[in-house]
C-alpha cells in the first residue's frame, strides 16, 4: 500500500489532498493547504479557468452534458475544490435558481419535466458548497423524500409508470440526501429516507437482482471516474464506507470484485469511460488510475476498520 500511496502522492492536488486526509491521516491544516491548491494548479484550475463570465460552461447550464456547467461543477466538486471558491460558489447558486422549480424538482432544461438523478446531484453540491440552509434546498430535499418508491430508491421514470427503483437513480439521491445528512439541517425522514436506499442497495448486493442473483449489467463491475450519473460497485461502496456502515455480509461479493480489479502492481485502472465530448482527459482510459485507486485504497481502508474481508 504504501507503493501505491507514493504514486498518488505524484498526482494532481485533487488526489494528494484527499491521500493525505484519508489514508494518510494528516492534520487538517496539511490536507486544506494541499486543497487549496485544487483551484489553482492542474485539473480543477483549468476547469475554473474555461468558466464563463455569466457562470456557465459550454455554453449552456445542462446540455452538452459533460462541458456543461452542471456536469463541470459536479467535476469540480468531486475534486474537492474548496467551499469558498467564489466562481464555483456562484455557478452552484446560479443552478439553484434557474433549476429548482415550485414543486423542489429540478429542471434545467427547455422542458418543465424534472429529473430525480439531477435533484439528487445538485443537493449534493449545493451541500458542499455550504447551501443547505437555503429554501430552494430544503424544497429539492422535500421533493426527494417524496418521490422515495415503496422498495426504498428512486426512479426518473416513476411518473412514466416505473415499479422498481433505478440503481443509478438511487446512488446519487443518496449521495445527495447523505451529504444533506452531514449539516445542521438534517432531520429523521432524510434518516429514514437513506436507510430504506441502503438497504436497497444491500439486497441486491450492490449490482444483482434480488429476484433471480444475476448481475443486472456488466458495466456494474466496471469502474469510472469521473462516474457522471452512472452507478457501478465501487460507487456504491463508496457510499458505505463515507458513511462509516458497520459491515455488512451483502457487500462480500461486490467487495471481492473490487479486489479482483486490482492490477498486478497494486492499482486500479481507469475503465468503462462514458461517452461524450469532455473539455479535457483526467486520465488515460485503461491505464492505472490515481482516482480510482485512492477511491478503492479508501473502501478498503473503511472495510479494514469495521472487520470486514481483509484487503488482499
Amino acid at each position: 500500500m504504501e507503493d501505491s500511496i507514493r504514486w498518488l502522492l505524484k498526482g494532481d492536488p485533487a488526489v494528494r489532498w484527499q491521500v493525505q486526509r484519508d489514508l494518510q491521516d494528516r492534520a487538517p491544516r496539511t490536507w486544506k493547504a494541499t486543497q487549496r491548491l485544487v483551484a489553482r494548479e492542474g485539473w480543477g484550475a483549468r476547469l475554473l479557468a474555461l468558466r464563463a463570465k455569466d457562470g456557465t460552461w459550454g455554453g449552456a447550464l445542462y446540455s452538452p452534458t459533460w462541458t456543461s456547467t452542471f456536469y463541470t461543477l459536479r467535476l469540480l466538486t468531486q475534486l474537492g475544490v474548496s467551499p469558498t471558491q467564489p466562481q464555483a460558489l456562484a455557478s452552484c447558486r446560479l443552478l439553484l435558481e434557474q433549476g429548482v422549480t415550485d414543486s423542489g424538482g429540478v429542471s434545467l432544461w427547455s422542458s418543465p419535466s424534472t429529473d430525480t438523478c439531477v435533484t439528487g446531484m445538485l443537493l449534493w453540491m449545493a451541500s458542499w458548497f455550504g447551501l443547505a440552509d437555503e429554501p430552494l434546498v430544503r424544497r429539492m430535499v422535500d421533493w426527494l423524500l417524496e418521490e422515495q418508491m415503496l422498495d426504498g430508491g428512486w426512479n426518473c421514470q416513476r411518473s412514466n409508470g416505473a415499479k422498481h427503483s433505478s440503481f443509478h437513480t438511487t446512488i446519487s439521491t443518496l449521495e445527495g440526501l447523505a451529504s444533506f445528512q452531514d449539516t445542521p439541517e438534517s432531520r429523521g425522514e432524510v434518516d429514514k429516507a437513506m436507510k430504506g436506499a441502503q438497504e436497497f442497495f444491500l439486497a441486491h448486493q450492490l449490482y444483482r437482482s434480488e429476484r433471480t442473483g444475476d448481475v443486472v449489467r456488466s458495466s456494474f463491475a466496471r469502474f469510472s471516474f469521473p462516474p457522471r450519473w452512472y452507478f457501478d460497485v465501487l460507487r456504491g461502496l463508496e457510499h458505505f464506507s463515507k458513511a462509516n456502515m458497520p459491515w455488512d455480509s451483502r457487500l462480500a461479493d461486490p467487495v471481492e470484485v473490487l479486489i479482483r480489479r486490482r492490477g498486478t502492481d497494486g492499482l486500479w485502472k481507469a475503465q468503462n469511460k462514458h461517452a461524450g465530448r469532455t473539455h479535457f482527459e483526467l486520465e488515460p482510459a485503461r491505464q492505472p488510475s490515481r482516482m480510482n485507486t485512492l477511491r478503492a485504497l479508501r473502501v478498503l481502508r473503511w472495510i479494514d476498520r469495521v472487520g470486514g474481508l481483509p484487503s488482499t
